[in-house]
């Protein structure tokens, strides 16, 4: 994979090594450390007395022992579910101890990459709609202030007296967005055609630690608009008819496209780059979709085997 070696692809753990261990558990992201990943992927949801817990399902009846809404749970009732038990336990016994796979709230997940031993990048996900709607941005931006991470170039690590999470005060509310690939907000930042200028908006994004992906255009939005320096994906399961010449919706910087998007339509990828947006694809399993994304040039891959892709790509002894 000598091509791989002349563009280096940076390899994103989606919920960590969630091939090897349950997903969203602090089991699977060691794991994805353990095994090199350049940066681990997180999708985030807000509970109902104000904290961030990395969860992809509106309920919890998929990944764990409970039943119902994240937004309608509190942490305590969260804390006493058993989010590894839905895999094999056999396959390791960490997974049977509660501090490998009780819920993962985002700060603590922001601790173990401010304390990995190496770089670690973070892509968080927002996921809408959500009955909190605006409020997961705004807990999400004061989280990462704290840590200093909210703009590329801080340093890192937690606030010495971090601030008392707090229930959402505004009430419940609907985002309107968050269809996959299908919310467009238009502004003036979009960049349109195949010029290859990229936006103002790009700048600083290498050096972030975090950057905020969602499939909702009005998330991207509200976050570009609190932390423009801070990296944002749109990421997209289809190509609106509006998007199509590469163009992206405001606020938006990075393309997420899906695996099948790239498979189907490699030549949009090109069209992403000469409109200067550089871009991250999902869920990169097998290993003729990992030989494709090299042939293209992106510039990341996210999936559920860090280690695989990463031989794959040539980067393990």
């Amino acid at each position: 994979m000598t091509e791989a070696r002349e563009h280096r692809i940076q390899v994103v753990a989606h919920r960590g090594a969630s091939e090897d261990a349950p997903e969203h558990t602090l089991a699977a992201y060691m794991k994805a450390i353990e095994d090199g990943a350049d940066a681990l992927e997180c999708d985030v949801r807000l509970t109902a007395d104000g904290h961030l817990v990395c969860v992809h399902d509106r309920r919890v009846n998929r990944t764990s022992n409970g039943r119902g809404a994240v937004s309608a749970l509190e942490l305590s009732d969260l804390a006493a579910l058993d989010f590894g038990s839905w895999r094999d336990s056999e396959e390791s016994p960490d997974w049977r101890d509660p501090g490998f796979t009780s819920v993962l709230t985002l700060e603590r997940l922001l601790e173990l990459v401010v304390d990995a031993g190496r770089p670690v990048q973070l892509a968080i996900e927002t996921k809408h709609p959500t009955r909190w709607a605006g409020q997961v941005e705004e807990r999400l931006l004061q989280l990462l202030r704290r840590f200093g991470l909210d703009e590329p170039g801080r340093g890192t690590g937690p606030a010495p007296t971090p601030a008392r999470a707090t229930p959402p005060t505004h009430g419940p509310g609907t985002d309107v967005g968050g269809g996959p690939g299908a919310e467009v907000v238009p502004g003036p930042d979009v960049v349109a055609g195949p010029d290859g200028v990229r936006g103002a908006n790009e700048v600083g994004q290498a050096e972030s630690t975090v950057r905020i992906m969602s499939f909702s255009a009005r998330s991207l939005h509200r976050i570009s608009s609190a932390a423009p320096r801070l990296p944002t994906v749109y990421l997209m399961q289809f190509v609106s008819p509006l998007l199509r010449d590469g163009r992206l919706p405001a606020g938006a910087r990075i393309a997420g496209p899906g695996i099948r998007v790239v498979r189907n339509h490699p030549g949009y990828v090109e069209r992403l780059h000469r409109a200067g947006h550089r871009v991250h694809v999902w869920t990169v399993n097998e290993p003729e979709d990992v030989d494709l994304c090299v042939r293209l040039g992106v510039e990341a891959i996210i999936t559920n085997r860090p280690r695989q892709v990463l031989s794959r790509l040539g980067r393990l002894p």
